[in-house]
């Protein structure tokens, strides 16, 4: 049965990889992008895949708070039902990384706003969808005040903070909301494939990018990921995985996730 799939950043790396896969597969494609350009030629590309493919596209900034609301708008105005959000899109440099709303945006975009966009998109979804977040081997305790945009951090640490601030909030949120609502899902695709971040991270050109796509289209779809809920999967090593010790800790994810609620008042 075709399914309605939301993937942010996907106009190119492993968004765009996985779109491509899952439009073969004959499901309903919300593209998200930050350029109008990019994302019609994704849409372009995407049909010539398929030119009975059902593909739409969404413009929004995911460092912006107001940008989030709005394509979370958006998406519930145009659509009664969401079975699969994947919350793909990341940064890791930004030349100045304060945001014009006073955050770091690699909290904002990597954090902040996957956890957003998933809380305004829940009730599209019931106990059979899944939230799809894109965490990484990349993690490092969490300091509060950098997430909040009062401490400034250099590349390497706001990304790995930030990274297991989404696992945080992602076990915190498969806790509260049970088997009522749907499967919430942390996945490290694996590391240093060949996206653009981590070509500009690291300067070199990654590994296949379609070995991300793959793990992300079975955390979608797969019975393998049905009782996945609250765990993380590492593409690394091709299993669950502890990710962290802080997000096995229920108090601290607790204590991320409402350092997030008050960012958001």
């Amino acid at each position: 049965m075709a399914k309605t799939i939301l993937i942010t950043g996907a106009t190119d790396g492993i968004g765009f990889e996985t779109a491509k896969l899952l439009v073969t597969e004959g499901h309903h494609i919300l593209l998200h992008g930050r350029s109008d350009k990019k994302l019609a030629k994704t849409k372009a590309e995407l049909l010539k895949l398929d030119t009975n493919a059902q593909v739409e596209t969404y413009k929004a900034d995911l460092s912006l708070v107001s940008d989030v609301e709005t394509l979370a708008k958006e998406i519930s105005a145009n659509h009664q039902k969401l079975d699969v959000l994947i919350n793909n899109a990341g940064v890791y440099s930004i030349a100045d990384p304060i945001t014009e709303e006073g955050l770091d945006a690699r909290f904002a975009v990597n954090t902040i706003a996957p956890y957003l966009l998933t809380k305004r998109l829940l009730p599209l979804m019931n106990a059979e969808g899944r939230v799809v977040n894109l965490s990484s081997a990349a993690q490092a305790p969490v300091d509060l005040h950098a997430l909040a945009g009062r401490v400034r951090l250099n590349d390497g640490l706001a990304y790995a903070q930030s990274k297991l601030a989404l696992t945080m909030w992602n076990n915190n949120l498969a806790k509260t909301i049970g088997s009522q609502g749907p499967v919430v899902v942390a996945v490290n695709p694996a590391s240093m494939l060949g996206s653009k971040m981590v070509k500009e991270a690291y300067g070199v050109s990654g590994g296949d990018l379609r070995i991300g796509a793959d793990i992300l289209v079975r955390a979608a779809l797969s019975d393998e990921f049905a009782n996945a809920s609250g765990k993380y999967f590492d593409n690394d090593s091709g299993r669950f995985a502890s990710p962290h010790a802080d997000a096995l800790n229920d108090e601290k994810c607790a204590e991320v996730t409402h350092a997030i609620e008050r960012v958001l008042k």
